[in-house]
């Protein structure tokens, strides 16, 4: 049997977007034994999909780290090809650790490398099947996401979810008026449609906000892992955000999604992908209205 190692550690918006690659190397290797090495945070997730036999945590080790270092070589030999789907710096240096096997990914001297010379221009899902087609790999199936469905905790229908959190990175222009937000959450709630806000544990005070506008709205901030939050996306009416990682999964696991994105983000390399997506963009999010973000949803 052969033995494939697929490497992809993160973040969770780039992990989303990775599911059709995952899906195309299973269909590819369907007698093959297939190990992901990922980071903790994606384990249980990967765990409840249907495209690997085997999960390996990349702990990340310093380079400094003689011990670390050595495990992760450890975690990487005896695999007869990797696919690189992270192609980073980092995970180009575990080429050489790994023992120089067949590789495809951007590791300088490996055998199958991404030939175009301008995969950074490209979304995700397009550059990672161009990656995949000079390794061989010519199908290309629509990820079965079935699976997601069984997963997280089950909330009373119909629900939208909020999504008021994005990275802080460029001084927060990434997100949206939080009272903007709990606007739109006062008009959903006002058609029978409750607003649940996710988001990590940081967004608390987001969620308070949102609450304090819109009673109705339901808290789960911190309170829901990956799997929580795919399979409560895949049920959800719909999901509006920013450009944050839960936005994708959203959007992969098959929720409407109303994405706002401002100057800091491409959407030609980095929008959600799914069944029903809607992209609104300004240069400055303040200058998204709340009248435009809920015709974007008038539909429901």
């Amino acid at each position: 049997m052969t033995r494939i190692l697929v490497l992809r550690l993160g973040a969770l918006g780039d992990f989303a977007l990775s599911f059709p690659a995952f899906a195309a190397i299973r269909a590819h290797h369907a007698q093959d034994h297939i190990t992901l090495l990922t980071t903790r945070p994606f384990v249980s997730l990967a765990q409840d999909s249907p495209w690997f036999d085997d999960i390996r945590v990349d702990t990340r080790p310093s380079w400094f780290d003689p011990v670390g270092i050595w495990r992760l070589r450890g975690q990487l030999r005896g695999f007869d090809f990797v696919y690189d789907l992270q192609t980073s710096r980092r995970s180009s240096r575990y080429f050489g650790l790994a023992g120089r096997p067949p590789w495809s990914g951007i590791a300088a001297g490996c055998s199958n490398p991404d030939r175009n010379p301008d995969r950074n221009a490209l979304h995700t899902v397009e550059r990672q099947q161009g990656q995949l087609r000079d390794a061989g790999i010519t199908v290309f199936p629509a990820p079965a996401l079935a699976w997601l469905e069984k997963c997280g905790k089950r909330l009373e229908p119909p629900y939208a979810l909020v999504v008021p959190g994005t990275s802080p990175s460029h001084g927060g222009a990434k997100r949206w008026p939080v009272e903007r937000f709990a606007a739109i959450a006062t008009l959903l709630a006002a058609r029978g449609i409750t607003p649940v806000v996710i988001g990590g544990s940081g967004d608390a005070a987001l969620a308070a906000s949102i609450r304090a506008a819109c009673p109705s709205a339901r808290d789960m901030t911190g309170q829901t892992s990956l799997q929580d939050l795919a399979g409560i996306a895949s049920r959800a009416a719909v999901t509006i955000g920013g450009d944050t990682g839960p936005v994708h999964l959203a959007a992969v696991a098959g929720s409407p999604v109303v994405a706002l994105f401002s100057r800091y983000s491409i959407p030609a390399q980095a929008a959600p992908r799914g069944p029903q997506v809607t992209l609104l963009q300004e240069d400055v999010l303040t200058d998204l209205s709340v009248q435009r973000v809920a015709a974007a949803v008038a539909w429901l």
